[in-house]
């Protein structure tokens, strides 16, 4: 489950998934941005599918689990935090 996130959060923000890797600091931004637009997305079509705008295939498509934004923020937090701190983020290393 946590590399299925892991891969659904790289694959928002456009940056391959390594084992090995770093977020200098001028790529958090637009990370941050990437990833609270794909929140509001979300937001937009599970409320979409609870006011029954959608039709119930749509709706068959809306995740069951957490919101998005709910399994995501730790790492929106981590990006936020290194980006108030001007720090740049590495793994595998």
């Amino acid at each position: 489950m946590l590399s299925d996130l892991t891969q659904l959060i790289f694959n928002t923000i456009d940056k391959p998934l390594e084992s090995k890797g770093i977020f200098l600091v001028e790529q958090l931004q637009p990370a941050i941005e990437k990833l609270e637009a794909a929140i509001a997305r979300d937001n937009e079509l599970r409320q979409a599918v609870k006011s029954d705008k959608l039709s119930d295939d749509l709706e068959d498509k809306t995740p069951k689990a957490d919101r998005f934004g709910q399994r995501v923020f730790p790492f929106i937090q981590l990006l936020k935090a290194a980006l108030t701190n001007e720090e740049m983020i590495t793994w595998g290393v």
